[in-house]
């Protein structure tokens, strides 16, 4: 389905409600990236700018409706998770795109918004393919974050938003629930893709093989669960801010380590953590390669702006899946 990006007269009440009505609204942009929320990007008259976060059915391409916030990977959308992530990333000193302002009355728009800081430095992925080295020496600062992150003892496995707000930690440990997602994304990689549906017993096999080798845990750290190099934007000053931080859970590091290898490639080496557990990083980095099959796919077959990048991003890990089954098993 195709879909609307919000106007400039759109916008303008929650400007004005954000930022003041000294300095009107002139344009929006639509940043691209965004899949379940618009981002908007505000210019005044004066040349000034802002972000605007969108959370609304017309936004969101999974069309997966509201967050669950009792399931711990539950999609990350919302404003009430943003607004609790974000105070606990700044509580543990961790840099967010500075709020503005959150808006849930739907008087100014009809839907839940918020307006952020613009950040000047653009993204670490960028910073990395300008030049790749001085790019790596940026990124020991967000590996003191992640070492912070890691620092930080959670009050147990979950949603930030739901066990800071009082909420029963999940029952269930981290890697249950995460082979559990794993053999979803494999069904649905498998309706999708021949490669995978002809392997498919073998990854089942390989899942529950991975996951029987995990030990029980009882220790969680604020983990973002997506933190790519495009997910890191660079302030005035090159220190790195975190953005897209809605999913933010208290469960193991290695499913952050895990996307962050993936992600980051031949520089993870600089935000390697001491001491994570092997047989968790297996198990968590197979769950993300098919979940980076099933979701593009998905994602592809629908009204997403973009689908041939989505569909690159599915074909390079059906790659790392087969190659992962061949060396793991």
């Amino acid at each position: 389905m195709a879909r609307t990006p919000l106007t400039r007269d759109d916008l303008a009440p929650l400007a004005r409600a954000a930022l003041g009505r000294a300095h009107p609204l002139t344009s929006v942009t639509r940043l691209r990236g965004g899949s379940r929320k618009g981002v908007y990007r505000l210019t005044r008259d004066d040349g000034s700018t802002a972000v605007a976060y969108v959370w609304s059915p017309d936004e969101d391409h999974w069309d997966a409706g509201p967050s669950d916030p009792r399931d711990p990977f539950s999609p990350g959308t919302g404003l009430g998770l943003f607004t609790a992530a974000h105070a606990r990333l700044t509580a543990v000193g961790v840099r967010t795109p500075r709020l503005l302002y959150a808006d849930g009355t739907h008087t100014r728009l009809a839907a839940d918004a918020a307006v952020v800081e613009d950040l000047p430095g653009g993204s670490l992925a960028r910073a990395l393919e300008r030049d790749p080295r001085a790019g790596r020496a940026a990124l020991e600062r967000p590996a003191g974050a992640l070492a912070r992150l890691r620092a930080h003892h959670g009050p147990g496995f979950g949603k930030v938003a739901h066990v800071d707000g009082g909420g029963e930690p999940s029952a269930l440990p981290c890697e249950r629930l995460v082979a559990d997602g794993a053999l979803r994304s494999l069904a649905e990689a498998a309706a999708r893709d021949g490669r995978i549906a002809a392997a498919r017993g073998e990854l089942d096999a390989l899942v529950r093989e991975l996951a029987a080798a995990v030990r029980p845990r009882t220790r969680h750290s604020p983990v973002h669960g997506e933190l790519g190099p495009d997910h890191v934007l660079l302030d005035a000053d090159g220190h790195p801010v975190l953005i897209d931080v809605e999913g933010l859970l208290y469960a193991d590091a290695e499913w952050e380590h895990a996307f962050l290898r993936i992600r980051f490639g031949s520089h993870y080496g600089v935000l390697r953590a001491p001491g994570l557990d092997e047989h968790r990083l297996c198990l968590y980095r197979l769950a993300t390669h098919l979940s980076l099959v099933s979701g593009p796919l998905r994602l592809a077959e629908g009204g997403f702006p973009h689908p041939e990048g989505m569909r690159a991003i599915a074909e390079h890990h059906i790659g790392q899946t087969l190659s992962l089954l061949r060396t793991v098993s």
